[in-house]
């Protein structure tokens, strides 16, 4: 390594794992992804404990010293603003209203840059990415359904607040089968998030096994509760089995035509969609699904150019960038930032 080479860290705090990862100055990633317990729930100090740790782990995988560590990219699964937690999502109490970035690059002595988890995300997929200088949109079916929006030259679109691009969050049309609207987790009726998560899945596959056509599939005779039955739902998915197909096709579905309103306000250029359908063997099926729900509600200049129509306008890609993504796109961020300073 050349003397006074600088280096840069980012962090991604999980429910149960920090995941870690350095970049140099070009923005190639040095030393292996680290990864340690995540321990949120015990507080932000605890949680700073770990991230040492962390640090330590990626300055030895180096081979550098952690002084040559010269920012640090922090993402929480949190909403925040300016580096102050403002909700407690699966963190400890003591993080709400705590300006973590602020206290973390006092105990580093390094500038920190901080952001919500759907955002480094997104901002990972864009690193990985070394040709496209658009525009990216990130989505990412989960737990709930995540999301960023990465402007050209890698910078995020946060909002004045911090909360912009919660696409889980926007409504669509679609309706359970008692006629009314789900239910979603944030207390809201109709939203995507209700359609397009793995709370969704539970719900839906409750619903379904419920109908007398599927009495004998194999998860109705099950007595797993519903949670270990919705797990298994990729897999058989992936066996063309017709009950967990229905499920997937009706959320890639939705998915696409929620995509068609962000595509119509943003026009990203590429939209890219992560989480664990993107290493799923169906995953050529579900994409087409969610162009089919694309299709249906987005105008015809969102996918072919009227004057050319071998030309796309809207490009769907699966995510690339692995568990390591909002890591990555954290390191990338403290770079750009601390370069740029």
């Amino acid at each position: 390594m050349a003397e006074g080479t600088s280096f840069f860290a980012g962090l991604d705090i999980g429910g149960t794992t920090v995941k870690s990862v350095l970049v140099d100055e070009r923005a190639e990633q040095v030393g292996p992804l680290v990864e340690v317990r995540s321990r949120v729930k015990e507080g932000y100090l605890t949680t700073f404990g770990q991230l040492d740790e962390a640090l330590d782990k990626l300055a030895e995988g180096a081979g550098i010293p952690r002084s040559a560590i010269a920012g640090i990219g922090l993402d929480v699964p949190a909403p925040s603003s300016e580096g102050v937690i403002w909700g407690k999502a699966n963190l400890g109490d003591d993080w709400v209203g705590t300006d973590i970035r602020g206290k973390l690059a006092e105990r580093c002595g390094v500038p920190v840059f901080m952001t919500n988890d759907g955002n480094a995300a997104a901002v990972g997929e864009y690193a990985v990415r070394r040709k496209h200088l658009g525009s990216l949109l990130f989505v990412a079916p989960g737990t709930g359904l995540g999301g960023g929006l990465v402007l050209p030259g890698g910078r995020t679109y946060e909002g004045a607040n911090g909360l912009a691009l919660e696409v889980g969050h926007i409504s669509v049309p679609f309706l359970e089968d008692d006629g009314q609207l789900p239910r979603c987790s944030c207390g809201l009726k109709g939203c995507v998030e209700a359609w397009v998560s793995l709370v969704a899945l539970r719900r839906r596959l409750a619903f379904e096994l419920q109908k007398p056509q599927w009495a004998t599939h194999p998860l109705a005779v099950s007595d797993a509760p519903v949670e270990e039955k919705a797990f298994r739902l990729r897999d058989f998915a992936a066996e063309g089995d017709a009950l967990a197909v229905s499920i997937f096709k009706r959320q890639g579905f939705i998915l696409g035509y929620a995509l068609a309103d962000l595509v119509r306000v943003f026009d990203p250029g590429l939209v890219v969609i992560g989480g664990g359908l993107a290493e799923t063997t169906f995953r050529d099926d579900y994409m087409s699904w969610v162009l089919e729900g694309f299709d249906d509600r987005a105008w015809p200049v969102y996918r072919r150019s009227p004057l050319d129509s071998k030309v796309e306008t809207t490009q769907f890609e699966w995510a690339i960038g692995g568990d390591a993504s909002a890591a990555i796109g954290m390191a990338y961020t403290a770079r750009e930032m601390v370069m740029a300073s």
